[in-house]
């Protein structure tokens, strides 16, 4: 709660198949007062890798005519792997901050994840020239003639 940070990508993209490689993550989060520093980075860490799973692999659809989602299990529902990890890395900026509770802690649960996808869409913008904003980032976007 109340904790804020910024995230960055570094990306490849391959214009001709439209495909996009996330070399490198990077982001720097004010979590307050950080009790455990190596648990925060893998909470955030792993923040982060989900939000290059939501920006580029996860996406589910409903079928139209049932009414279902598409994908019926987990198996067929696409999530990074470790091929797919880039280069990951999290700086922490203790703040104090008293108001929030009398240790100034904050939290570390989600926020890796909220801005993960918005770097990478516009780190394809800076390489592309072309504003992608619906997720995931399919090939058929990147690649489309008429943006």
């Amino acid at each position: 709660m109340l904790t804020f940070g910024a995230q960055f990508a570094e990306v490849a993209v391959d214009p001709e198949f439209g495909l996009v490689r996330v070399r490198r993550l990077s982001g720097a989060f004010a979590p307050g007062r950080v009790l455990n520093p190596l648990l925060a980075r893998s909470q955030l860490m792993g923040g982060m890798l989900w939000g290059l799973g939501q920006a580029l692999l996860e996406g589910d659809h409903a079928d139209p005519r049932t009414g279902r989602w598409a994908a019926a299990n987990l198996g067929e529902y696409l999530v990074p792997v470790n091929a797919d990890a880039p280069e990951v890395t999290v700086d922490l900026v203790e703040v104090r901050d008293e108001v929030v509770g009398p240790l100034g802690v904050k939290g570390v649960g989600e926020i890796g994840q909220v801005g993960v996808a918005a770097a990478i869409a516009n780190a394809v913008f800076h390489a592309t020239g072309r504003r992608v904003r619906g997720l995931p980032i399919a090939p058929e976007t990147v690649m489309d003639p008429a943006w």
